[in-house]
Formats: structure tokens, sequence, C-alpha cells
């Protein structure tokens, strides 16, 4: 009855909340504890991970990262971000609340030219604008909250130990492959579209997302699960989308300040 009765109120506080794309969503925490999270996470990274000293790699990945934060939402983070360039073969790049930015070697040689790399950054600080760390923990609490109310719901019936077990188990995939999943997806999806419009207003080439993800594509040589298994959607959805919404966005770029100054050739 506990269990149930926290779940009531629960979904009292998270009716209301929207993403900046319209998206109905759940926020069950504080913008300072993510903040907080954030940082921790962060400097733990950075104690356990090989940070690069090449003074050209920083320099090409803070000149794009410079020209995207002005044109991040106010109230996003309002301090200063912090860019750090991981010395890492692995393609990726992240972005954490608190205003963070992480930047793996390994994605530079897929994102060829400054605008392809000012869509993996956009991307990822789309994340934090749309406050997906958050949704995300908070679907996770309610997921949780949901199977613990299965369990005792079961126990309540009298279903014997074995069928229980099974249920359960039934339920666990439904959370993971019928909550937990899509909303992953959706979160990418989303990110895509937050990110065309920053780079576009900070004066960077939308046409080049829809081509780092080719590059990405081309990188994972066929080795992605299919969509409904996957955290992401597939790359020719994504590439689709990208195309679809250029667009929207290309005026943003067409009357940006000015176009961003960093083309720098990076070398082994």
């Amino acid at each position: 009855m506990r269990l149930l009765i926290y779940a009531i109120l629960l979904s009292g506080i998270v009716a209301c909340s929207t993403s900046p794309t319209g998206r109905n969503q759940i926020k069950l925490f504080s913008s300072n504890t993510l903040n907080s999270m954030g940082n921790d996470t962060f400097s733990s990274f950075k104690s356990e991970q090989k940070i690069s000293t090449k003074p050209i790699e920083n320099e090409y990945v803070q000149c794009i990262a410079d020209a995207l934060i002005p044109h991040i939402p106010t109230g996003t983070f309002d301090g200063e971000w912090e860019v750090v360039v991981f010395d890492d073969e692995q393609i990726n790049a992240f972005a954490l609340p608190g205003g963070k930015i992480g930047v793996y070697t390994g994605i530079l040689k897929v994102a060829q030219t400054p605008d392809q790399l000012a869509s993996v950054l956009g991307h990822e600080i789309g994340h934090v604008i749309a406050e997906h760390g958050n949704e995300r923990m908070s679907i996770a609490t309610l997921s949780n909250l949901g199977l613990q109310i299965t369990n005792v719901g079961l126990k309540s019936a009298g279903v014997t130990n074995k069928n229980q077990a099974l249920m359960m188990a039934g339920a666990g995939l439904l959370a993971q492959y019928g909550v937990n999943l899509p909303f992953s997806r959706a979160h990418e999806s989303e990110s895509d579209l937050i990110g065309l419009q920053l780079m576009a207003k900070a004066g960077f080439d939308p046409h080049a997302a829809p081509k780092l993800w080719e590059n990405m594509a081309a990188a994972a040589n066929g080795k992605v699960p299919p969509e409904w298994q996957s955290t992401h959607p597939t790359h020719d959805t994504r590439i689709a989308a990208l195309n679809a919404a250029i667009p929207t966005v290309i005026e943003d770029y067409r009357t940006a300040p000015k176009q961003p100054n960093c083309s720098h050739q990076l070398t082994d």
C-alpha cells in the first residue's frame, strides 16, 4: 500500500513537464542534483582516463565548443563550460549537466570537418539542454517502483514462487523494451534536432550533420543491432530525420553572425 501511495504522489509531481521540442517528460530530480552528479562524474573521468596533451587537438575542439556555447539556451548552465579531450580511440563524445563536455580523440577521425564535429558536440549538448539525464534517472526510478509494486501484488495474490519469477522476468523485459529503450531512442532523435539548430545558430553548416552519420555508418561496418533492441535509432533513420529537418534551421545558418574559423588541420 505504501508503494502504491508513493507511485500516485510521483505521478502528480511529474505531470506537467515538457522538453524543448514539446514532448512530455518525467523529471523527478533538481538541476542542482544533476549538476553535482555531472561534476562528480567528470572529475572521475579526468582522474581515470588519459587526457590529450596535443595543443592542436585541444585548440580545435575548444574552438568549436566556444562557437556553440553562446547559443545554448539561458538557464541550461550559467557557469563556465569545461571542455576536455580524452586520448582514447573510441568514437564518442559526451556532455554532462554542470557544463562539462568530453571528446574522445577517436571521434576526430570520423567527424572529418569542423562542421561535422560541431554536429557531434551540438547533439551531446542537446542532451543537457533537454535534461535527458534527469528523465532517464526518473524513468528508471519509476520503472523500478513499478516492478516492486508488481512483485508485492503477485505475492498478495498467492502466485507461486516459480510463476512469480516468470511474471517478474516478463515485466522486466516489458520495462526494458517497451519503456526504457524507446525513451532512449526518443532522446537521441530529439538531441539530433536540438543539436542541428544549435550548430546552425553558431554558423556551422547543418548539412554536415547527416554526412557525419554517413561516416558513422561506414565506421560501424554494419555492426549495429536492430533498432528495436537499441538505445539509438539506426543510422538511416537519423540521416533521414536530419535531412528532413535542415529546412527548418537553414535560415538560422544563413543569418548566423559569423562563420566559425576552426579549420585547423589535425595530423597524427
